[in-house]
């Protein structure tokens, strides 16, 4: 397989949820394409989203906890991370907030601070993100939530960190009750989605 690698972080407390579907769909049209991929489910995980007070940035004695450690040597030598989540309140999980602060913070998404500006430390990495609501993504656009969501997460992440922006595919109206047709043809998606950005890079 490449060593181009994706981590595959999703978090969703249902395992039969539309987001856990579309991680499982991303992870088989990735490794069809004979690329490696690792998946963090963070709820299956029992990720701790709560930032310690030994990991605040500015902190001297800065160093991250175990758990931390351990999942930065899982997917340090990814070389996409995708995101997969669904709306609340429009605004990602605080399970995924915590998991970006804690794994993405001093050490493996930029350098120490005492050293002067921030050192982006994954330069050369790109980031995919996949997320749902049951609100129309027309609602969300038009209300603000989409251009807040793009530029606190998806811009401000890479920018701090140094990755590229691939895509972020939003899926409105998933429901309990969204046919099943729909739902397909969002899977769909997501298979287009990697062809478009990863296919011919496998073939160049």
């Amino acid at each position: 397989m490449s060593r181009a690698k994706h981590a595959i972080i999703v978090a969703h407390p249902d395992l039969d949820s539309f987001n856990l579907s579309v991680a499982r769909r991303y992870q088989e049209s990735v490794e069809a394409l004979g690329i490696e991929t690792i998946v963090r489910d963070l709820y299956r995980e029992d990720f701790d989203p709560a930032l310690k007070q030994g990991e605040m940035p500015r902190r001297a004695d800065f160093a991250p906890e175990l758990d931390i450690v351990r999942e930065r040597e899982l997917i340090g030598d990814a070389a996409v991370f995708a995101f997969v989540y669904p709306l609340w309140f429009n605004a990602p999980p605080a399970m995924l907030l915590g998991y970006i602060q804690r794994v993405f913070g001093v050490g493996f998404g930029y350098s120490s601070q005492h050293s002067g500006p921030n050192g982006r430390l994954l330069i050369g990495r790109s980031m995919i993100s996949f997320s749902s609501s049951g609100a129309p993504a027309e609602w969300l656009r038009t209300e603000g939530g989409w251009d807040a969501l793009r530029n606190l997460f998806d811009d401000h992440v890479a920018e701090v960190c140094g990755m590229n922006v691939l895509d972020h595919r939003h899926y409105g109206r998933v429901q309990n009750t969204t046919p099943t047709c729909r739902i397909e043809v969002h899977l769909g998606d997501v298979d287009a989605t990697v062809a478009r950005c990863f296919k011919a890079k496998q073939n160049a």
